[in-house]
C-alpha cells in the first residue's frame, strides 16, 4: 500500500463520519466519506433525470463526475461537485435512499471503486462507509465496524435535521433506517458486514469521545500511531 489506512464501517446514523474526521484531523490524515460519493452520484442522477434502472447511463456519469473533498482554503470540510458546494443538498432523505438503491448495482460499484482507491495517499487515509474494509481496502491496517441500535441512529438522525430546520417524523425515520438496512445487509454485491478482522464498536451508549479515543488505541496498536 502507498499509505495506510483506517476503515470505518457500519450502518447509517452510527457515527461513522463524525468519528472519522475526527481520526483524520488527529492522525493529520486525508479523508474519505465514501457514502458521500454515492450521495453525489445519487445528486447528479436525480439532477439529470437519471433513473437507478439505467445502468449504463449511471455508469458513465459515475466515471465522469468531478468530486473534491477539500481539507483547506475556503471550503475545507465541504463536499463538492463540479466546483460547487453540495455539503447539505446531498443529505437530504431523498439522496439517501437513491444512494442506497445505486449502491446495489455492480456496474455502479465498479465505476467508483478505482476513485475511492485513488483517495490512498501519504501520510495516510481514514476511509468511512459500509465496505471500506472488507471490498475497498482490505488491506487495511486498522478496521473498526460503528453501529448502535436503529432506534438510537433514528434518534440522532432525528435530532441532526432538526437542529438543521428540517422537519423530520422519528417514527418515519426509523422505519427507513430499517429498510436501508436490510437492503444493505442482504444486498448481493458488498453486503454491510463487519471485515473478519475489524473491531466492532457498539456505539449506543458510548459518548463520541469514548468511541474516538478506543479508535485511536487501536491505531496505536495496529499501525503504529
Amino acid at each position: 500500500m502507498s499509505a495506510p489506512v483506517v476503515t470505518i464501517d457500519g450502518p447509517g446514523g452510527a457515527g461513522k463520519g463524525t468519528i472519522a474526521r475526527a481520526i483524520a484531523e488527529s492522525l493529520g490524515w486525508h479523508l474519505l466519506d465514501s457514502g458521500a460519493i454515492y450521495r453525489l452520484l445519487a445528486l447528479a442522477s436525480l439532477q439529470r433525470g437519471v433513473e437507478p434502472t439505467q445502468t449504463a447511463t449511471l455508469e458513465t456519469l459515475a466515471r465522469g463526475l468531478d468530486i473534491d473533498f477539500p481539507t483547506r482554503g475556503p471550503h475545507a470540510g465541504e463536499v463538492l461537485l463540479d466546483g460547487e458546494v453540495v455539503s447539505g443538498a446531498i443529505r437530504s432523505e431523498a439522496c439517501g435512499v437513491r444512494a442506497s438503491e445505486l449502491a446495489a448495482d455492480p456496474a455502479v460499484r465498479t465505476a467508483l471503486l478505482d476513485r475511492q482507491r485513488g483517495f490512498q495517499k501519504p501520510p495516510g487515509l481514514v476511509a468511512d462507509g459500509r465496505d471500506m474494509g472488507t471490498v475497498v481496502f482490505p488491506d487495511a491496517a486498522v478496521k473498526i465496524y460503528l453501529t448502535a441500535t436503529a432506534e438510537e441512529r433514528a434518534r440522532r438522525r432525528h435530532k441532526q435535521l432538526m437542529e438543521q430546520g428540517v422537519s423530520a417524523n422519528l417514527a418515519d425515520l426509523l422505519q427507513d433506517m430499517q429498510a436501508r438496512d436490510e437492503r444493505d445487509m442482504n444486498r448481493a454485491v458488498a453486503p454491510l458486514k463487519p471485515a473478519e478482522d475489524a473491531m466492532v464498536i457498539d456505539s449506543t451508549t458510548m459518548a463520541i469521545e469514548a468511541v474516538i479515543a478506543r479508535v485511536l488505541a487501536q491505531v496505536g496498536n495496529r499501525a503504529g500511531g
